[in-house]
């Protein structure tokens, strides 16, 4: 049977999702505490990466197994296995062919920035103490609802085929001292969120303006874009799947 399982984890202490020699991986321990577990290697297969640093409110993540197992209680198990930073949330039976990574249709991200120091975000929010204007960001993101290439804000070295995504939703929100940006979309290329915030941030400090925010996205060249913002205030917030992948 195949299995979907939600995680959340705090990256702070990982180098990413992916497996990788000679690093301390998200997947390589979840991986570990299952096959510990189970009796038998586990290998999971993630809904997408996420770079070190970057946190996850919910990761999904599948695998395979030979029997069906009690899903409550092995997420019990798993939560009193796998370190404090790492958490399962839920574990459901699927369809065999369900794939985490391509049968997802919706993925949201959520990017934090606070503006005045605050020793407890540190590592989980990016200091930004730079006025901005969140009116002019907020219509930075309905030019991105409209368009459709970004290859201006992926990383140049990628193995994609096309650099097309459909943004469904992209807002910015304060909460007190801290800005929020959402972001969802149907794929999102290696970098592109971190970039798109560090380029919107240059639309909120008054450094460029709408116009220009456009002509960066036409030009389809990274360098024209802002940097790439901390990673560590990125947040995996979310994945939508069909209801009909599950049992």
């Amino acid at each position: 049977m195949r299995y979907f399982l939600e995680i959340s984890y705090d990256g702070t202490a990982y180098h990413g999702w992916q497996v990788q020699n000679n690093a301390s991986t998200v997947q390589q321990t979840l991986n570990e505490a299952l096959s510990t577990i189970l009796r038998c290697e586990i290998s999971t297969i993630g809904s997408g990466r996420t770079d070190a640093g970057v946190h996850a409110l919910n990761q999904v993540v599948h695998f395979d197994l030979s029997d069906e197992v009690n899903t409550d209680e092995l997420c019990h198990k798993l939560n009193r296995l796998l370190p404090r930073d790492i958490a399962a949330l839920e574990l459901r039976a699927v369809t065999d062919e369900a794939s985490a990574r391509f049968a997802a249709i919706s993925r949201s991200y959520l990017y934090r920035i606070h503006q005045h120091k605050n020793p407890f975000l540190e590592l989980r929010s990016y200091h930004h103490y730079r006025s901005l204007d969140i009116d002019l960001m907020n219509a930075s993101c309905e030019v991105i609802k409209n368009w459709t290439d970004f290859e201006s804000l992926s990383k140049v070295q990628t193995d994609v085929n096309h650099f097309n995504c459909q943004i469904f939703d992209a807002r910015w929100e304060r909460y007190n001292d801290e800005i929020h940006f959402h972001v969802s979309a149907n794929r999102f290329l290696r970098g592109m969120i971190r970039a798109m915030v560090g380029t919107m941030l240059l639309v909120g400090e008054g450094n460029i303006n709408l116009d220009t925010f456009e002509e960066i996205l036409a030009s389809r060249d990274r360098t024209k874009a802002g940097r790439s913002v901390p990673a560590h205030g990125l947040y995996l917030k979310d994945i939508i799947y069909p209801e009909d992948i599950y049992i």
